[in-house]
């Protein structure tokens, strides 16, 4: 049973999700809502452990080429393909106006509308 009160939303682009204090590349975004984010990798994340993240964004929206994002690792798991893993995040800070404005953005233009 799916519990989730947003539906997840894929993007046609694999965005580039980052670490802010060392900037080690956690993952691929592979899908995103305002509450949350999957992201694919090539290790395992600290599952119960808050990240700040960094996410390259494919076009400037509000005059900024990154969005930052604060998230609790949920689960990070093997993914379909055993050489990565699947990471997924509960935003934390999305009450700021800007974080939810460039999410709504990046689905609008980059979402696959199905």
């Amino acid at each position: 049973m799916d519990r989730r009160s947003l539906k997840r939303r894929h993007l046609i682009y694999y965005l580039r999700v980052f670490q802010v204090d060392d900037g080690k590349l956690l993952g691929h975004l592979v899908d995103i809502t305002k509450k949350g984010i999957m992201l694919v990798g090539e290790t395992a994340l600290s599952v119960n452990t808050d990240y700040d993240m960094k996410m390259l964004l494919p076009f400037p929206i509000n005059g900024k080429k990154e969005l930052l994002l604060k998230g609790r690792c949920i689960y990070s798991k093997p993914d379909v393909n055993p050489t990565f893993f699947s990471s997924g995040f509960e935003l934390t800070d999305t009450s700021d106006d800007v974080v939810a404005e460039t999410i709504d953005r990046l689905i609008k233009h980059y979402g696959f509308h199905d």
